[in-house]
């Protein structure tokens, strides 16, 4: 499971994988937010003269006598790893990019308004909290009512600095954002910067919704994983929201060392996308996860109406086998390591088994984008 410990408290709804840095120095309970396998060492920083690309290193590496080592060998050998290289490098480079972008608009918006008002910044973000950004003693005993397991069995006296620092800064964030978006606005800020995407080989994974659809949502799941299954109604809403708008492909992403049955579950969804009834079977799997053995999935084949010969054989010969490796290696290329893990038009989605609302805001961002 994803974890996260650290010495800071977060409020309600927060997730682990967010942006912003939390006060205090309290030990709190563990957030889940994914399955994940075993964390892989963490890759060196590419080197500057990386980004240039390929045509930096020559084809042929090294000779032993006549005989030739070339680029061509290295990639037979650990080709997988050095895509999974270059893509967190481009990721990371591309959201340092971004993130300085947006601090540098917000500094410059910021900044004019201040002069313009004859205000300081921060009595402008003071303005547009309504005056004060203090938490009343309620809201800081509320607080920590609502987070009591977060705190590390302290007593509400021992936490209260903490609580109303969080709080405050809280409030301080959700002001300048509030700000920013509306002198954005107002100065008509036009941010040219398109998000880092992915590429993606989806040809021959389930998926439903029109292939020319303006938005297509790619999600790396786990049948057995309890935070997938978390997901799997998030999956239905928008599914109904967004209807043809929208285009949803599946790609196996099984843990098995934390679910052993996960493996032979994302086969049998694929002897069942064979007879044309993946969604079916994909749906059963989510609403039974406690149900998802050899045995259980040869009965949910006979419930759904596929030939149960058909499936079985399919199942037993581990006819699927290859397809789900590959879906593996896909995966671990763009950098998943964890499930869910979701794309929407090849660009990450991060925080695991996020709500609706999250991905409603990504999916509106894209269709704005592309006027639809």
């Amino acid at each position: 499971m994803r974890r996260r410990a650290t010495g800071e408290l977060t409020s309600p709804g927060q997730r682990p994988w967010g942006r912003g840095r939390l006060v205090g120095a309290l030990v709190v309970s563990v957030l889940l937010v994914g399955c994940t396998r075993a964390p892989a060492p963490a890759a060196p920083a590419t080197p500057p003269q990386a980004a240039a690309g390929a045509s930096d290193i020559p084809d042929v590496l090294a000779t032993i006598g006549t005989e030739k080592i070339t680029m061509a060998d290295i990639r037979t050998r650990v080709g997988g790893d050095l895509d999974r290289i270059e893509t967190r490098y481009q990721l990371d480079r591309h959201k340092a990019i971004e993130s300085t972008l947006q601090d540098i608009i917000r500094e410059r918006v910021l900044d004019a308004e201040a002069k313009r008002q004859k205000k300081s910044v921060e009595e402008l973000i003071m303005a547009e909290s309504g005056g004060s950004l203090e938490p009343n003693e309620v809201e800081i005993a509320a607080w920590y009512k609502e987070n009591q397991n977060r705190t590390g069995g302290r007593t509400l006296d021992q936490v209260r600095s903490q609580i109303a620092d969080l709080l405050r800064n809280q409030r301080r964030k959700e002001a300048t954002e509030k700000l920013k978006q509306r002198l954005d606005t107002e100065r008509r800020v036009t941010v040219l910067l398109e998000p880092y995407r992915l590429a993606l080989s989806n040809e021959g994974a389930p998926a439903k919704g029109p292939a020319n659809a303006a938005v297509t949502l790619v999600e790396f799941s786990d049948f057995q994983c309890p935070f997938c299954g978390r997901f799997f109604p998030t999956l239905k809403r928008i599914e109904e929201s967004y209807g043809n708008r929208i285009r949803i492909v599946y790609r196996q992403y099984p843990l098995t060392s934390l679910h052993p049955f996960a493996y032979k579950a994302a086969e049998a969804s694929l002897c069942a996308n064979d007879q044309g009834k993946f969604w079916e079977m994909h749906d059963l799997m989510f609403q039974e996860q406690d149900r998802i053995d050899v045995r259980n999935l040869k009965i949910k084949a006979g419930r759904i109406g596929l030939d149960q010969r058909k499936f079985d054989a399919c199942l037993d010969s581990g006819r699927q086998a290859e397809r789900v490796q590959a879906d593996l290696a896909e995966g671990a290329r763009v950098g998943v390591d964890g499930t869910p893990a979701l794309f929407l038009n090849g660009v990450p989605v991060p925080g695991g088994a996020v709500p609706y609302e999250t991905v409603a805001r990504a999916i509106d961002k894209e269709l704005t984008r592309t006027k639809q």
